[in-house]
């Protein structure tokens, strides 16, 4: 339970935001008009679009690349305190802290980890009263930008040609984190007063394990509604994908490569990266079972799906390999979690499936496989009905982005937010979603530019306009 006196909680004070939306909300919505202030907050984001880019590249130019468990920080911390400044300068609270270690014990988040130099970044902008509140997040990570040298361009240059911003991070997603600050400070530059909190988080950690936004629910970070700016091109995301990586080992016995050799049972070798095959066939009629069955499937994500990733195996060219190792990586929709708010009823399945199959195999049933699970990271799903839906679809629309209810393959903070923070999270961001973790990754201008004006817009419109 969260203290309301504890300076270290961020929620957000206002109304319930449990009232239904209108239909339109189930599909594309209808543009309402933009009242005389809306028309005066849109331009004024437009007049300052050179301001919002030079904050997009400010905030590229700093190395938030994910790293390893163990590894030294980049510049976590000097965006974060480039991102607090600015919140500062325009009146908002803010707590810029480093979470102590987490994992242990807690299935969804790493062991071992600590966020020495990589803190997280909560701020509030205290509203005047009688609306709701608004949780806006980011994650500042972002995935490495190598093989460096197929870039065009220097990947933390924030280099602009042909109306774009390219540079690691800027879609997923320091694109997203400058609109939605350019959409506050315009705001605050026009005297608009609104009647809602708005609780301003980014956060580290969101593509290697989501740990970041755990650290933030922990902190007490939430509101009656959230957005994150994730690129999805003016469409709503109301659900992601789960995952879990599970790394299966093989057991084999090492012996000569070049010499005939007995029977296992007679002491013969035997060779684990052969046997690993019974394990590939178990994984792939497992996922063309899921690709049909009823439970795998969802409105707006995909079916749920095992795909090997790494494999690992021998010692030496010329020796039967001791052992192989494979990794998978495990997504799943929503309607797959656990009563306890984990994937352990996925866990289980996969684990007898597989183990069954190996039976067959008189080796494999005296040595079964070795499992080790990495984070259960857990999938989510907000009502289409939810008002914030409604509210993002008709602020996208009016600035002539008009998006549609979808979801999201793979995964984001909000999922965690929405789970156990008791912030119902949508997507709802500039650009589209297919530069992602490539190479040259950009971010349109126009994109970053109606974004931050739908941003602004959603904001009053959920808070609400005061006096």
């Amino acid at each position: 339970m969260t203290d309301p006196d504890d300076p270290r909680t961020h929620e957000g004070t206002g109304g319930s935001a449990r009232a239904k939306a209108p239909a339109a909300a189930a599909g594309r919505v209808a543009v309402e008009p933009l009242n005389a202030l809306e028309e005066r907050v849109v331009e004024a984001v437009a007049e300052g679009r050179d301001e919002l880019v030079a904050l997009a590249r400010a905030l590229v130019a700093l190395d938030t690349t994910a790293r390893e468990t163990g590894d030294p920080p980049r510049d976590e911390e000097r965006l974060q305190r480039l991102l607090e400044r600015r919140l500062q300068a325009i009146d908002a609270e803010t707590d810029l802290w480093e979470p102590e270690g987490t994992g242990t014990g807690n299935r969804h988040v790493p062991d071992g980890l600590t966020f020495e130099g990589r803190p997280q970044l909560a701020a509030r902008l205290a509203g005047r009263g009688g609306g709701r509140s608004l949780l806006l997040n980011g994650h500042i990570d972002a995935v490495s930008a190598e093989p460096r040298e197929l870039w065009s361009c220097d990947p933390f240059a924030g280099e602009v040609r042909d109306g774009r911003v390219y540079g690691r991070g800027i879609a997923d997603m320091k694109g997203g984190i400058a609109g939605m600050v350019w959409a506050l400070e315009t705001l605050h530059r026009l005297g608009v007063g609104l009647a809602g909190d708005v609780v301003f988080c980014t956060v580290t950690d969101e593509e290697s394990s989501g740990a970041g936004g755990w650290a933030a629910v922990k902190r007490g970070v939430k509101a009656d509604a959230g957005v994150v700016a994730e690129p999805t091109d003016f469409d709503v995301w109301v659900a992601c994908r789960g995952s879990l990586t599970p790394t299966i080992t093989v057991e084999g016995r090492p012996g000569h490569a070049e010499m005939r050799q007995p029977h296992w049972q007679a002491g013969g070798a035997v060779n684990a990266i052969e046997k690993t095959r019974l394990v590939l066939d178990a994984i792939e009629r497992l996922r063309e079972e899921w690709r049909s069955r009823p439970d795998m499937q969802h409105p707006y994500v995909s079916a749920g799906d095992i795909v090997p990733t790494v494999i690992a195996g021998g010692e030496w060219e010329v020796t039967y390999p001791a052992s192989c190792r494979l990794t998978c990586e495990v997504v799943y929709p929503p309607g797959q979690v656990s009563d306890d708010g984990t994937a352990r009823g996925l866990e289980r399945e996969i684990t007898e499936t597989i183990e069954n199959a190996t039976r067959v195999d008189p080796w494999l049933r005296e040595h079964p496989p070795h499992w080790s699970w990495d984070c259960d990271v857990v999938p989510a799903e907000v009502d289409p009905g939810h008002p914030v839906v409604a509210t993002a679809l008709a602020a996208g629309a009016a600035v002539g982005r008009t998006g549609r209810i979808t979801g999201f393959d793979s995964w984001h903070d909000g999922a965690t937010f929405t789970n156990f923070g008791g912030t119902p999270c949508v997507c709802f961001g500039p650009g589209p979603a297919d530069t992602l973790h490539r190479v040259d990754e950009w971010a349109g201008i126009d994109d970053l530019a109606d974004f931050a004006a739908a941003a602004a817009l959603l904001t009053m419109r959920w808070c609400g306009v005061a006096g």
